[in-house]
Protein backbone atom coordinates (compact mmCIF):
# COMPACT_ATOMS: atom_id res chain seq x y z
CA UNK A 1 0.00 0.00 0.00
CA UNK A 2 1.41 4.01 -0.42
CA UNK A 3 2.62 5.22 2.21
CA UNK A 4 0.10 7.21 4.34
CA UNK A 5 0.38 10.37 5.52
CA UNK A 6 2.02 11.08 8.71
CA UNK A 7 -0.05 11.34 11.78
CA UNK A 8 1.17 15.12 13.51
CA UNK A 9 -0.49 16.98 16.21
CA UNK A 10 0.82 19.01 19.33
CA UNK A 11 1.44 16.82 22.16
CA UNK A 12 1.47 13.28 20.74
CA UNK A 13 3.61 10.75 21.46
CA UNK A 14 5.82 9.43 18.72
CA UNK A 15 8.49 6.70 18.12
CA UNK A 16 10.36 8.32 15.86
CA UNK A 17 13.19 5.87 13.50
CA UNK A 18 15.21 7.13 10.82
CA UNK A 19 18.04 4.64 8.90
CA UNK A 20 20.42 4.90 6.89
CA UNK A 21 19.81 4.16 3.02
CA UNK A 22 21.21 0.87 1.90
CA UNK A 23 21.58 -0.28 6.04
CA UNK A 24 25.06 2.40 5.82
CA UNK A 25 26.30 3.82 8.39
CA UNK A 26 24.63 7.64 9.21
CA UNK A 27 27.10 7.93 11.81
CA UNK A 28 30.97 7.56 10.96
CA UNK A 29 32.65 8.44 14.20
CA UNK A 30 31.56 10.11 17.64
CA UNK A 31 31.97 13.42 16.16
CA UNK A 32 28.63 13.06 13.65
CA UNK A 33 26.85 11.45 16.81
CA UNK A 34 28.26 14.50 18.95
CA UNK A 35 27.24 17.07 16.02
CA UNK A 36 23.89 15.30 16.15
CA UNK A 37 23.39 15.20 20.04
CA UNK A 38 24.02 19.20 19.77
CA UNK A 39 21.19 19.92 17.05
CA UNK A 40 19.05 18.07 18.96
CA UNK A 41 19.94 20.73 22.30
CA UNK A 42 18.83 23.61 20.11
CA UNK A 43 16.41 22.16 18.07
CA UNK A 44 14.07 20.27 21.31
CA UNK A 45 13.65 23.10 23.40
CA UNK A 46 12.92 25.90 20.29
CA UNK A 47 9.97 23.37 18.74
CA UNK A 48 8.92 22.71 22.66
CA UNK A 49 9.16 19.20 22.25
CA UNK A 50 10.19 16.66 25.57
CA UNK A 51 12.03 13.83 24.81
CA UNK A 52 11.22 10.83 26.83
CA UNK A 53 14.22 8.54 25.39
CA UNK A 54 16.90 8.24 22.69
CA UNK A 55 19.52 6.01 21.15
CA UNK A 56 21.95 6.23 18.43
CA UNK A 57 23.90 3.21 16.94
CA UNK A 58 25.64 3.29 13.78
CA UNK A 59 23.28 3.04 10.78
CA UNK A 60 19.79 3.88 13.07
CA UNK A 61 18.66 5.54 15.52
CA UNK A 62 14.94 5.69 17.58
CA UNK A 63 13.42 8.42 19.37
CA UNK A 64 10.76 8.69 22.01
CA UNK A 65 8.92 12.17 21.48
CA UNK A 66 6.37 14.08 22.44
CA UNK A 67 5.44 16.68 19.67
CA UNK A 68 5.47 20.62 20.51
CA UNK A 69 3.27 23.19 18.68
CA UNK A 70 4.78 22.90 15.42
CA UNK A 71 4.24 19.41 15.45
CA UNK A 72 7.14 16.17 15.04
CA UNK A 73 7.44 17.24 11.19
CA UNK A 74 9.10 20.21 12.19
CA UNK A 75 11.53 19.27 14.18
CA UNK A 76 12.84 15.98 11.87
CA UNK A 77 12.73 18.45 8.61
CA UNK A 78 15.35 20.78 10.44
CA UNK A 79 17.08 18.06 12.38
CA UNK A 80 18.19 16.00 9.46
CA UNK A 81 18.45 18.45 6.68
CA UNK A 82 21.09 20.20 9.00
CA UNK A 83 22.72 16.98 10.00
CA UNK A 84 22.77 16.25 6.75
CA UNK A 85 24.68 18.97 5.26
CA UNK A 86 27.43 19.11 7.84
CA UNK A 87 27.88 15.26 7.49
CA UNK A 88 28.41 15.80 3.99
CA UNK A 89 30.71 18.06 4.05
CA UNK A 90 32.62 17.32 6.81
CA UNK A 91 32.99 13.79 5.10
CA UNK A 92 33.16 15.60 1.72
CA UNK A 93 30.53 13.72 0.20
CA UNK A 94 27.34 14.41 -2.10
CA UNK A 95 23.86 12.45 -1.76
CA UNK A 96 21.43 11.21 0.12
CA UNK A 97 22.30 9.58 3.77
CA UNK A 98 18.96 8.43 4.81
CA UNK A 99 16.76 5.29 4.26
CA UNK A 100 13.34 7.49 2.29
CA UNK A 101 11.87 9.52 5.19
CA UNK A 102 11.93 8.75 8.98
CA UNK A 103 9.38 6.58 10.58
CA UNK A 104 7.26 8.49 12.92
CA UNK A 105 4.46 5.79 14.85
CA UNK A 106 2.08 7.40 17.59
CA UNK A 107 2.25 5.49 20.43
CA UNK A 108 -0.84 5.02 23.23
CA UNK A 109 1.16 6.22 26.62
CA UNK A 110 -0.19 4.29 29.53
CA UNK A 111 0.12 1.03 27.53
CA UNK A 112 3.65 1.68 25.64
CA UNK A 113 5.79 4.44 27.44
CA UNK A 114 7.65 1.96 29.58
CA UNK A 115 8.00 -0.68 27.15
CA UNK A 116 9.49 2.30 24.59
CA UNK A 117 11.51 3.91 26.68
CA UNK A 118 12.95 0.00 27.90
CA UNK A 119 13.54 -0.79 23.98
CA UNK A 120 14.83 2.17 22.62
CA UNK A 121 17.16 2.22 25.41
CA UNK A 122 18.55 -1.26 25.31
CA UNK A 123 19.25 -0.83 21.58
CA UNK A 124 22.72 -0.30 21.97
CA UNK A 125 23.41 -3.46 23.83
CA UNK A 126 21.69 -5.67 21.32
CA UNK A 127 23.83 -4.33 18.81
CA UNK A 128 26.43 -5.16 20.60
CA UNK A 129 27.90 -1.52 21.01
CA UNK A 130 28.08 -1.61 24.77
CA UNK A 131 28.21 -5.33 26.69
CA UNK A 132 26.16 -4.75 29.69
CA UNK A 133 23.68 -1.99 31.27
CA UNK A 134 26.84 -1.27 33.45
CA UNK A 135 28.48 0.22 30.26
CA UNK A 136 25.27 1.39 28.85
CA UNK A 137 24.31 3.33 31.73
CA UNK A 138 27.75 5.30 30.90
CA UNK A 139 27.51 5.19 26.91
CA UNK A 140 27.07 8.78 25.87
CA UNK A 141 24.55 8.49 23.15
CA UNK A 142 21.66 6.78 25.22
CA UNK A 143 19.05 8.11 27.69
CA UNK A 144 19.32 4.99 29.40
CA UNK A 145 22.19 6.90 31.34
CA UNK A 146 20.27 10.05 32.55
CA UNK A 147 17.89 7.81 33.98
CA UNK A 148 20.09 5.67 35.44
CA UNK A 149 21.66 8.56 37.34
CA UNK A 150 24.55 9.59 35.20
CA UNK A 151 25.11 12.87 33.47
CA UNK A 152 21.86 14.33 31.35
CA UNK A 153 21.09 16.12 28.48
CA UNK A 154 19.31 19.83 29.32
CA UNK A 155 16.72 18.27 26.40
CA UNK A 156 16.22 15.05 27.75
CA UNK A 157 12.89 14.68 30.01
CA UNK A 158 13.79 12.00 32.88
CA UNK A 159 11.45 13.17 35.51
CA UNK A 160 8.75 12.78 33.28
CA UNK A 161 9.83 8.87 32.66
CA UNK A 162 10.84 8.27 36.17
CA UNK A 163 7.46 9.03 37.78
CA UNK A 164 5.84 5.90 35.90
CA UNK A 165 8.09 3.90 38.65
CA UNK A 166 7.33 5.85 41.45
CA UNK A 167 6.93 9.66 42.76
CA UNK A 168 10.55 9.70 44.57
CA UNK A 169 13.62 9.86 42.54
CA UNK A 170 15.56 6.77 44.06
CA UNK A 171 13.06 4.15 44.56
CA UNK A 172 12.13 5.43 40.81
CA UNK A 173 15.67 4.51 39.73
CA UNK A 174 16.14 1.61 41.20
CA UNK A 175 12.73 0.50 39.79
CA UNK A 176 13.36 1.78 36.85
CA UNK A 177 16.81 -0.49 36.47
CA UNK A 178 15.45 -3.64 37.19
CA UNK A 179 12.46 -2.89 34.52
CA UNK A 180 15.26 -2.27 31.93
CA UNK A 181 17.25 -5.35 33.35
CA UNK A 182 14.14 -7.77 32.73
CA UNK A 183 14.03 -6.60 29.06
CA UNK A 184 17.59 -7.78 28.47
CA UNK A 185 16.40 -11.17 26.88
CA UNK A 186 13.72 -9.94 24.84
CA UNK A 187 15.49 -9.43 21.61
CA UNK A 188 13.73 -7.42 19.22
CA UNK A 189 10.24 -6.27 19.24
CA UNK A 190 9.20 -5.86 16.06
CA UNK A 191 5.10 -5.36 17.53
CA UNK A 192 6.97 -2.17 18.93
CA UNK A 193 8.39 -0.55 15.70
CA UNK A 194 5.43 -1.89 13.29
CA UNK A 195 2.26 0.50 14.15
CA UNK A 196 -1.41 -0.84 15.80
CA UNK A 197 -0.89 -4.74 14.72
CA UNK A 198 -4.65 -5.27 14.05
CA UNK A 199 -5.18 -4.87 17.66
CA UNK A 200 -8.77 -3.98 16.77
CA UNK A 201 -9.51 -7.63 16.39
CA UNK A 202 -8.82 -8.15 19.78
CA UNK A 203 -6.09 -10.75 20.89
CA UNK A 204 -3.64 -13.13 18.42
CA UNK A 205 -5.98 -15.93 17.93
CA UNK A 206 -8.80 -13.60 16.15
CA UNK A 207 -5.32 -12.00 14.11
CA UNK A 208 -4.30 -15.88 12.91
CA UNK A 209 -8.02 -16.46 11.83
CA UNK A 210 -7.76 -13.37 9.97
CA UNK A 211 -4.24 -14.42 8.90
CA UNK A 212 -5.53 -17.36 7.00
CA UNK A 213 -7.92 -15.28 5.50
CA UNK A 214 -5.61 -12.69 3.88
CA UNK A 215 -7.00 -9.90 5.29
CA UNK A 216 -4.44 -9.13 7.98
CA UNK A 217 -4.29 -5.51 8.09
CA UNK A 218 -8.02 -4.65 7.52
CA UNK A 219 -8.57 -3.15 11.26
CA UNK A 220 -4.97 -1.64 12.13
CA UNK A 221 -2.65 1.36 10.69
CA UNK A 222 1.07 1.15 10.94
CA UNK A 223 1.33 4.57 12.01
CA UNK A 224 -0.40 3.79 14.84
CA UNK A 225 0.78 1.82 18.25
CA UNK A 226 -2.02 1.15 20.60
CA UNK A 227 -5.70 -0.68 21.23
CA UNK A 228 -8.46 -0.11 18.56
CA UNK A 229 -10.29 3.01 20.99
CA UNK A 230 -6.90 4.37 20.57
CA UNK A 231 -6.45 3.96 17.03
CA UNK A 232 -9.76 5.00 16.44
CA UNK A 233 -9.68 8.33 18.48
CA UNK A 234 -6.17 9.16 16.56
CA UNK A 235 -7.59 8.85 13.28
CA UNK A 236 -10.43 10.68 13.97
CA UNK A 237 -8.53 13.38 15.16
CA UNK A 238 -6.53 14.01 12.20
CA UNK A 239 -9.02 13.55 10.08
CA UNK A 240 -8.25 10.52 8.51
CA UNK A 241 -10.88 8.27 6.49
CA UNK A 242 -9.23 4.58 6.32
CA UNK A 243 -11.83 1.89 5.82
CA UNK A 244 -12.05 2.44 1.85
CA UNK A 245 -8.49 1.70 1.87
CA UNK A 246 -8.16 -1.44 3.98
CA UNK A 247 -11.51 -2.52 1.99
CA UNK A 248 -9.27 -2.59 -1.03
CA UNK A 249 -6.58 -4.46 0.57
CA UNK A 250 -9.02 -6.80 0.98
CA UNK A 251 -10.45 -7.08 -2.16
CA UNK A 252 -6.61 -7.67 -3.94
CA UNK A 253 -6.11 -4.28 -5.02
CA UNK A 254 -2.64 -4.04 -4.79
CA UNK A 255 -2.37 0.07 -4.70
CA UNK A 256 1.77 -0.26 -4.95
CA UNK A 257 1.49 -1.21 -8.33
CA UNK A 258 -1.27 1.76 -9.63
CA UNK A 259 0.87 4.07 -7.39
CA UNK A 260 3.68 3.28 -9.49
CA UNK A 261 1.79 3.26 -12.85
CA UNK A 262 0.57 7.03 -11.91
CA UNK A 263 4.39 8.06 -11.10
CA UNK A 264 5.99 6.34 -13.93
CA UNK A 265 3.48 8.05 -16.20
CA UNK A 266 3.96 11.18 -14.96
CA UNK A 267 7.94 10.67 -14.02
CA UNK A 268 7.60 11.02 -10.52
CA UNK A 269 8.68 8.90 -8.01
CA UNK A 270 5.84 6.89 -6.21
CA UNK A 271 6.28 8.61 -2.80
CA UNK A 272 5.68 11.83 -4.20
CA UNK A 273 2.33 11.39 -5.30
CA UNK A 274 1.63 11.56 -1.36
CA UNK A 275 3.84 14.49 -0.26
CA UNK A 276 2.13 17.66 0.68
CA UNK A 277 1.76 20.85 -1.46
CA UNK A 278 -0.04 21.85 -4.25
CA UNK A 279 2.58 21.14 -7.19
CA UNK A 280 0.41 20.34 -10.38
CA UNK A 281 2.32 17.21 -11.56
CA UNK A 282 2.02 15.51 -7.91
CA UNK A 283 -1.58 16.34 -8.06
CA UNK A 284 -2.78 15.41 -11.33
CA UNK A 285 -0.69 12.09 -10.56
CA UNK A 286 -3.11 11.81 -7.57
CA UNK A 287 -6.39 12.30 -9.57
CA UNK A 288 -5.04 9.33 -11.56
CA UNK A 289 -4.61 7.24 -8.75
Amino acid sequence: MPRQSRLDAPGVLHHVIIRGIERKKIFWDSMDQQDFVDRLAVLIPETQTRCYAWALMTNHAHFLFRSGPPGISTLMRRLLTGYVVSFNRRHKRFGQLFQNRYKSIICQEDAYLKELVRYIHLNPVRAKIVDDLKSLAQYPFCGHGALAGYSKPSWQDDGYVLKFFADDLYPARERYLSYVESGLDQGRRPELVGGGLIRSFGGWGEVKKHRQQKMERIKGDQRILGDPDFVDAMLTQAKQTYERGYQLKAEGVDLDYIAAKAAEIYGIDPEDIFAKGRIKVRADARGLL
